[in-house]
């Protein structure tokens, strides 16, 4: 542990290093644009571009004048903008933040489906799993980064295929049965009794594969066909706000549960993550460089770029401490003991060392109706989610609103993820993560190169069991302080989007307070009432199940009906201020519409007017028309 502590300094100090040099050499080019400028009395600001590439700063004159009105996005205080290019160790160390934080949503689903796979204490296939579902996630982080919306946005595994998921394998044929009483499992060889619990829990994850694998479909055919930006020309403020809103306040329940497992360190988690990010953002740390052969000082924003970094691993170090004195309960029946650092310490120790995951290892997807037919619920459920999330993204990042074709494809890009996630056997699809993106208004860095090489670590790091695995001895307190703070960013975001609503008409009032009570009110009371569904189909149950308890689906369905039938003027519903706000994002953001743009390929798209037309595609008319304006 003393050797890995020493590494882990080291490293540290070596990338500490790196960013000083950096950061002298952009003062030093900063310098020669002022010299060469002239103009020793005037005041000077850098352009946004000017983190992308330290070659090219530019400096202009700033102006006297105050634009009217407030500017309702967070990107005037980014540190690193969508499109911005921070140098490579910054890129890892915040790729790995954004690992981290990803990292107990992604774990907590094979978790959560080993009993119901009679996976059970079988710690080999959990590690298989665990290493599947971090390799595919990784891997749809880099296509939707590249080729889908191209939003700084992370995947990983989504809780709405779960309830799905739950609910087929509770069906009597996949229920797991009682090894106990199985006298013909008595006299077999240990070789062939392997084969047999190997091949308990295969058959299972087949048929889930298959679910996912035809059920995702239909999110690539939303996706290519268009058909959800059609949708989304009806979608207003109140239809957002509300979605984007329940997507934070509907995980209330799973942080109060992690943070009451101690809620002293919750609290300390919490404390340490605002202290790092809002009270000592603007202080910036002295740190040494060598250069030119000498020693030179100079100030870096440490606390500002990795400040939920920096709360989590100060959390978890005092749990470390705590265990190793003793100072934490022995007994799982105590309060406070799942705070302790050993519990999972086991799962380390019968990790492999090394695992690649391919397709197909668990054998042929099997497909059934039934199974299909649930699982669609969730894929309408997850696609509904991450709209909220593309636009929420979108705010932090300082990139203008998505337009109508990025949406389409990123819903596209979403479905070939979740079919690749079925082809690999993760057990689950994938889905946009929200906690990553509030870590982007936490931090200030909204490089969408940040999130590329977080897909990236994701892949390598998921190859390597017992790296992966050291992380689940992260307490459950720890995560909970940082779902405290993450997922009330993620509401907070989304009422950020009334701004553009007149909230002093009753009519909006009364969407807003309806499309969000009712997305609370109607899963809490399907939850505790299953049983008061039965058409007397079964596969149309499990549909109605998994929609109304989806809160997000809910609120977001009531507010897009709603403002689309109440009579209400287009400046009362904030319809026309949200269009300006599109049409004028190059001023208002600090990038254009060009960030959504397919990379290596505008060009050739712009020659075919066919090409153009489709739904996934940019039009050039369409550009034109958002310039003019």
């Amino acid at each position: 542990m003393r050797n890995a502590a020493i590494c882990w300094t080291n490293s540290k100090m070596w990338f500490l290093k790196r960013a000083a040099m950096h950061l002298i050499q952009q003062d030093q080019k900063l310098d020669t644009v002022f010299k060469n400028q002239g103009a020793t009395g005037s005041t000077f600001e850098l352009s946004a571009d000017s983190s992308r590439d330290p070659e090219k700063i530019i400096a202009e004159p700033q102006s006297d004048s105050l634009e009217e009105g407030l500017d309702p996005s967070p990107e005037g205080n980014l540190i690193y903008s969508i499109s911005d290019r921070p140098p490579w160790y910054l890129c890892i160390l915040l790729g790995f933040q954004h690992y981290i934080l990803a990292f107990g949503g992604i774990l907590a689903i094979p978790l959560i489906l080993a009993e119901p796979l009679c996976i059970k204490e079988n710690n080999a296939a959990k590690s298989q799993l665990i290493s599947t579902i971090f390799f595919v996630s990784g891997l749809c982080t880099l296509l939707q980064t590249t080729l889908g919306t191209r939003l700084p946005i992370l995947q990983g595994g989504t809780f709405t295929f779960i309830t799905p998921t739950l609910a087929i394998l509770a069906l009597p044929k996949w229920r797991c049965p009682d090894s106990s009483a199985d006298p013909q499992v008595n006299g077999t060889d240990p070789a062939s009794l392997l084969v047999n619990e190997d091949e308990l829990w295969k058959v299972r994850i087949r048929e889930i594969q298959g679910a996912i694998l035809v059920a995702s479909l239909l999110q690539l055919v939303l996706g290519l066909s268009g058909l959800v930006g059609l949708v989304l020309k009806f979608i207003g403020p109140l239809a957002i706000a509300p979605t984007i809103n329940l997507i934070g306040l509907s995980l209330f329940i799973q942080a109060g549960q992690k943070s009451g497992a101690h809620w002293g360190i919750a609290a300390l988690t919490v404390c340490l993550i605002f202290l790092f990010s809002q009270y000592l953002s603007k202080v910036n740390l002295p740190l040494i460089a060598y250069k030119d052969k000498k020693w030179k000082v100079f100030q870096y924003p440490l606390f500002k770029l990795f400040s939920a970094l920096f709360g989590m691993c100060g959390a978890w170090l005092l749990c470390f401490l705590l265990t190793y004195f003793n100072a934490l309960p022995s007994s799982p029946s105590e309060y406070g003991y799942k705070a302790r650092t050993d519990i999972n310490l086991s799962a380390v120790k019968s990790a492999a060392w090394f695992y690649l995951p391919y397709p197909g290892q668990w054998g042929v997807p099997t497909v059934s109706v039934s199974s299909v037919l649930g699982m669609m619920a969730g894929v309408l459920a997850s696609t509904m989610e991450s709209i909220g999330d593309y636009y929420a993204c979108a705010r932090l990042s300082g990139a203008p609103p998505p337009p109508t074709h990025a949406i389409n494809r990123g819903i596209a890009v979403e479905g070939v993820g979740c079919i690749l996630a079925a082809l690999w056997g993760s057990g689950n699809g994938t889905t946009s993560y929200s906690q990553n993106i509030a870590a982007l208004g936490i931090t200030r860095v909204g490089s969408r190169l940040v999130l590329q090489t977080a897909g990236l670590l994701m892949i390598i790091l998921g190859l390597f069991g017992k790296f992966s695995a050291v992380f689940i001895t992260i307490p459950e307190p720890v995560i909970g302080g940082m779902f405290l703070v993450m997922f009330g960013m993620v509401a907070a975001v989304g009422i950020s989007n009334l701004q553009y609503v007149d909230l002093n008409s009753s009519r909006n009032l009364l969407i807003l307070g309806f499309s969000t009570f009712s997305g609370l009110v109607l899963p809490t009371w399907f939850h505790s009432n299953p049983g008061m569904i039965n058409t007397g189909v079964k596969e149309l149950d499990q549909l109605i199940m998994i929609l109304f308890t989806t809160h997000m689906f809910i609120g977001g369905f009531f507010g897009f009906v709603l403002d689309n039938t109440i009579p209400g003027t287009e400046e009362e519903r904030g319809i026309k201020c949200w269009r300006k706000a599109v049409h004028k994002g190059p001023q208002m953001h600090t990038t254009d519409d060009s960030c959504y743009n397919l990379p290596f390929c505008t060009n050739f798209i712009a020659k075919f007017r066919l090409l153009q037309r489709l739904p996934f595609l940019p039009s050039t008319a369409t550009q034109e028309l958002r310039t003019q304006m």
